[in-house]
């Protein structure tokens, strides 16, 4: 008799499961995709979609067309609480869904709560990744108007890095005029070695990018940051790029999580109290590791995921995530050029970007199954 496989959230980590939806469907199998997105945008390619390099066909997922068209239900909603023991979700509509098994990757969000008190409208949190689309649409509209407006980025990492150069790129391709501000902590790119730390503050600087060191932002109020060192600063619109998290909805379902609130897994990517619970990618947290939030890791775990829900479902062997300890990651400093950093392999050019590029391309040629890159529609 077939059984209920529920997959909230269609991220990185559930690609090759959603792809390949039939080994499911075919064997009598119910399945269901909740997302808040018809969509779900590739963080590796969000700078460059924002800067103008991609389109957004070129950098999204059609994971409802990808899930239906194998057999599968889609509701369009988001999961709020979790109820392990009666096999529930509960959504953000009102709703329940009940399930025989489940699987969470739902990402990261920014805790912009953490510094503005309030919503503004004129803050871009750059988590979800489709928020970096919106900012682009009403940063062309200000371009066409001839308005000057005065951006600040918050956050010193490679988020806070990368979303600095492509809105770089995006005023200077289309004739926008703007000054830029890069707030970053006690220090630029703090994780990384001092050749790529210097590398970013460079090509920053070199471009105009203002970049403030040794000082956080202690609140955001209508258009001005203030600093922990009291100085403020106007802007016109804001970016928020400081440390993801998990969503509080493990926590609030009284789930085992981890230090960072992500629901807690083993290496079967299965919960530690619920067998019937799999996560995979930001918002899960390996049990004894702490591990980046880094898209590698949620690629890596795509078939070990999908090969663990078959065996939930009808038995079998496990397989186990292991964690490579040194990855690649580029970079896109929206000139055309990038900067590559592999454990103490730092360099920087255009063959950096090339090379990223190629990767991004190809996965997403990977997944893009469901006719996104004919989408002419932004």
């Amino acid at each position: 008799m077939g059984r209920h496989l529920v997959f909230v959230g269609g991220g990185h980590a559930h690609l090759t499961a959603l792809k390949n939806l039939s080994a499911f469907v075919t064997r009598g199998h119910a399945v269901t995709l909740i997302s808040a997105s018809p969509y779900h945008y590739y963080s590796g390619m969000g700078p460059g979609m924002l800067s103008g390099t991609y389109h957004p066909s070129e950098a999204r997922f059609h994971v409802r067309k990808m899930a239906e068209d194998r057999g599968a239900a889609f509701i369009e909603d988001k999961v709020v609480k979790i109820d392990p023991i009666g096999h529930l979700l509960f959504l953000r509509s009102g709703g329940t869904v009940g399930y025989d098994v489940v699987s969470f990757n739902t990402g990261s969000e920014v805790p912009v709560g953490s510094i503005a008190s309030s919503p503004q409208d004129n803050l871009v949190a750059v988590k979800p990744v489709v928020n970096l689309l919106k900012a682009k649409h009403a940063i062309s509209r200000a371009i066409k108007a001839g308005t000057t407006w005065k951006y600040i980025v918050v956050g010193g990492g490679p988020a806070g890095v990368e979303v600095c150069a492509n809105l770089w790129r995006l005023l200077d391709v289309n004739g926008g005029k703007g000054k830029i501000m890069l707030i970053a902590g006690e220090r630029l790119m703090p994780g990384a070695p001092e050749k790529v730390r210097s590398l970013a503050l460079e090509s920053l600087a070199g471009r105009g990018v203002e970049i403030v060191e040794g000082s956080f932002v202690k609140s955001v109020e209508q258009g001005s940051v203030t600093l922990t060192d009291g100085r403020t600063f106007d802007f016109d619109l804001g970016f928020i790029a400081i440390g993801i998290r998990p969503a509080a909805m493990f926590a609030d379902s009284g789930l085992p999580i981890g230090p960072d609130g992500g629901l807690l897994v083993n290496a079967h990517l299965r919960s530690v109290a619920h067998a019937d619970i799999f996560g995979g990618g930001d918002c899960a947290s390996l049990q004894g590791q702490t591990l980046a939030k880094v898209g590698v890791y949620a690629v890596r775990e795509n078939p070990i995921l999908f090969h663990n829900l078959k065996v939930a479902l009808e038995g079998g062997e496990m397989m186990r995530f292991s964690p490579q300890p040194h990855y690649l990651l580029i970079f896109n400093m929206g000139n055309g050029r990038g900067i590559f950093w592999k454990k103490e392999w730092v360099w920087d050019g255009r063959l950096a970007f090339l090379l990223k590029d190629y990767i991004d391309r190809r996965f997403m040629k990977t997944f893009q199954v469901s006719g996104e890159r004919e989408e002419k529609t932004e």
